[in-house]
């Protein structure tokens, strides 16, 4: 019980971060009740593809991650696919917390965005330095992340419950057929945890038949927290609710939501270092400066032109790393039935039909995203 208890925290502390303060934003742009189906079905999808994992991990002896598979059940093509798709979002994400705290800090020491590209260099410069000490102690900063963002949760409830206005998650201000599907990307996203799947067989050890009860748990519970996050969000602020939702509940939501990203950035960062050093054999101040310089190029580009968006760069983040590396999966899945070297925990059956609806909603959410970018 206590190992399950720790792999679904493991999990859980992946799935919820930053993330999170965009899909106030796109589930108002659909309407609540719209948002609400895209959780559940995008929830349902993330758990499917995470078990398909899951059962790729036990059906390996070998502990490897995710390129790892790749290589064993694709091939050497099928690990670079897998490994630019991981670091495409990494990238993607980089560059949506460095968005949101520059913003973060306009509105919170001058209430407005226009000192956003000033404060972003500010928090670029510490970070770089951050990362290149690489604190070792900062690397697992998501779970850092997910017990302040709990705790902001919590504290909403308590502070905004009696400030709610129902109307606001009645109503449908959907206008075509993109602002139905606006949060997609973002919510994906949100969900995305397939890197930590390794990790939960590690530290399932003997028990590791219970990876699919944690897998499960977890992602109801991520579902939930968002649930409650963008109820709350979109019953205080209707129309009026910003991109980044932690704007508009006040200084000290703002804070939280700034050391949030910040943990995130910082794990990101140390994360793409190490990657582009052992994946791609570069060296460790090259890989530092391929991490910090790139994301400070498109800040500073989308920032002079007045284009930042944060629900956008994490919702094409979220459809392009989320959507091609779960099609990886999906993929693997069947090869690893046969050319497994172990007996799994569990078997997840597969289906012709369920894999090809699958990949058609991916699909389907990856082109309106990119539309929507675009």
């Amino acid at each position: 019980m206590a190992k399950t208890i720790h792999a679904t925290a493991v999990l859980i502390g992946t799935i919820i971060g930053a993330g999170i303060f965009g899909i106030p934003f796109v589930v108002m742009k659909s309407g609540f009740s719209t948002g609400f189906i895209h959780i559940i079905i995008i929830g349902i999808m993330m758990i499917i593809t995470m078990l398909y994992l899951g059962e790729i991990a036990l059906r390996t002896k070998q502990n490897l991650h995710l390129t790892g598979y790749a290589e064993k059940y694709l091939g050497k093509k099928g690990k670079i696919v897998m490994l630019l798709s991981l670091i495409f979002g990494i990238y993607a994400a980089i560059l949506a917390y460095l968005i949101g705290v520059s913003e973060s800090l306009s509105y919170l020491f001058f209430n407005t965005p226009n000192y956003s590209l000033y404060l972003g260099i500010a928090f670029w410069i510490l970070m770089s330095l951050l990362s290149l000490l690489g604190l070792k102690a900062l690397e697992k900063g998501e779970f850092i992340g997910v017990a302040i963002i709990l705790l902001l949760v919590i504290s909403m409830s308590v502070f905004f419950i009696n400030k709610i206005d129902l109307s606001n998650l009645t109503t449908f201000p959907a206008q075509n057929l993109l602002d139905y599907l606006a949060p997609f990307g973002v919510i994906l996203f949100a969900f995305i945890g397939y890197t930590t799947i390794p990790e939960v067989k590690r530290i399932l050890e003997d028990h590791k038949k219970e990876m699919k009860h944690s897998i499960i748990l977890a992602n109801v519970i991520s579902g939930i927290v968002y649930i409650l996050f963008a109820a709350i969000v979109i019953g205080v602020n209707g129309k009026n609710t910003p991109e980044l939702a932690t704007i508009s509940l006040g200084a000290p939501f703002i804070l939280l939501g700034i050391l949030t990203m910040s943990t995130s950035y910082l794990a990101l960062s140390i994360a793409l270092i190490d990657s582009l050093k052992f994946d791609f054999k570069q060296s460790k101040l090259k890989s530092w400066l391929y991490t910090i310089f790139i994301p400070l190029i498109f800040f500073t580009i989308l920032t002079l032109k007045e284009s930042t968006s944060f629900t956008k760069v994490i919702g094409i983040g979220g459809v392009v790393t989320g959507g091609l590396t779960a099609v990886l999966i999906l993929l693997m899945t069947n090869k690893a039935k046969y050319l497994g070297d172990r007996r799994p925990e569990y078997n997840i059956p597969t289906s012709k039909i369920l894999t090809l609806i699958l990949i058609l909603l991916f699909a389907i959410g990856t082109i309106a995203e990119i539309i929507n970018f675009i």
